[in-house]
């Protein structure tokens, strides 16, 4: 039964084979290239829409945060720090956490203002 099986499969692909290389090659219609674009320019624009778009809005409102921040504002940070801004230099914050414990990290690692984060957990 096996070698009846493989037969079987030996002689289609190489009647196959045959008539592929015998006959002449039927012309393809010409397809627009554009058409051939359509679908990648399609997940670009999705990709834009559900991914880029709202990273550089988040990116944004954060470089604008940083750049209002002042001495005495109480801010938290992606660690989880709490404190008021004691001191401010172009990279680095010096936060007060408690009553003369001081600080120093990357203005970059501020998330955002306490009282924002009190209000929205009130709501």
């Amino acid at each position: 039964m096996l070698k009846s099986l493989l037969a079987t499969v030996l002689m289609s692909s190489t009647s196959a084979f045959a008539q592929v290389a015998g006959a002449p090659a039927a012309a393809a219609p010409a397809q627009n290239p554009l058409m051939q674009f359509l679908p990648l320019v399609v997940v670009f624009v999705i990709f834009y829409f559900l991914m880029i778009r709202p990273q550089k809005k988040k990116y944004d409102q954060e470089q604008a945060l940083l750049k209002e921040l002042s001495k005495g504002d109480e801010v938290y940070t992606k660690s989880g720090l709490i404190g008021t801004i004691y001191g401010m230099t172009d990279t680095v914050v010096t936060l007060e956490v408690s009553e003369g414990l001081r600080l120093k990290v990357l203005k970059g690692q501020i998330a955002g203002l306490y009282k924002t984060l009190t209000e929205t957990a009130k709501k």
